[in-house]
């Protein structure tokens, strides 16, 4: 089913864009390695170096001339990943919402992939005014959120801005993180529904390491559909597994 994964998420074509905590870009690059067609990687926000693994040529450059640069390196390589340059080791900057659909448009890429919000290697996030940061003319957006947060105590440990998650969800810092408090921030205008419009909608749910953690990820699914009709599906997956990250997908 890894093959099938850019159909579930609907990511084979258009601008994609991750959004939430707990496996953006790992979800971004299993689609990448999923697919044999021109793409683009790139980034609204801050975002660590692209791995080696992924087979792409980099491009960093400064606004001014990053478009012309990857306008020129897209006549000879068919998968690039793009991000401005910053001055902490190890790291991109993000790159202009607008200049992203305008590369998509005039480069050719049959997909381009975008990590759209930030949330400091925690499990779960509620956005802040202005976030996340989605790229014009993006087709589909993809919500992630880790099922590692399912029966824990919800803090900063687990998430990123806890008193915005709990808000969100309805409960306290310190309180059990329940499948339905992940469905409603899942399914929340004031949650990952925040500020997505007619975009296609598919999220995911990341880190189902065990059937203990797939039986209350399976339970946050169900209830998210049932809160939401802005999506049909939830996917429920491993994407560091080695083997078919896909682990089910939940349908309306």
């Amino acid at each position: 089913m890894s093959h099938l994964l850019p159909d579930l998420l609907c990511a084979r074509s258009g601008i994609v864009c991750a959004i939430g905590a707990g496996g953006k870009k790992s979800t971004l690059y299993r689609i990448a390695n999923a697919l044999e067609v021109p793409l683009a990687l790139t980034t609204t926000v801050f975002c660590s170096h692209f791995p080696a693994d992924l087979n792409v040529h980099v491009v960093a450059s400064e606004a001014d001339s990053l478009m012309q640069r990857v306008l020129e390196a897209s006549l000879e390589h068919p998968r690039i990943a793009y991000a401005g340059p910053s001055s902490k080791p190890g790291r991109f900057s993000g790159v202009s919402p607008q200049v992203i659909r305008t590369i998509q448009q005039q480069a050719g890429f049959a997909v381009t992939l975008v990590k759209a919000d930030g949330a400091r290697m925690r499990w779960l996030k509620a956005p802040k005014p202005g976030e996340p940061v989605i790229a014009d003319g993006c087709t589909t957006v993809i919500p992630v959120l880790s099922a590692r947060a399912l029966g824990q105590t919800l803090g900063a440990r687990v998430a990123h801005r806890p008193e915005r998650v709990a808000s969100v969800m309805g409960i306290r810092d310190g309180e059990i993180v329940s499948p339905v408090h992940m469905a409603r921030l899942f399914a929340s205008e004031q949650g990952l529904l925040s500020g997505i419009n007619e975009q296609t909608v598919v999220p995911v749910i990341n880190m189902v390491d065990d059937s203990a953690t797939e039986k209350l990820a399976r339970e946050a699914a169900t209830a998210a559909l049932e809160m939401s009709d802005r999506f049909d599906r939830v996917v429920l997956a491993c994407m560091r597994s080695k083997d078919n990250p896909v682990i089910a997908v939940l349908e309306r």
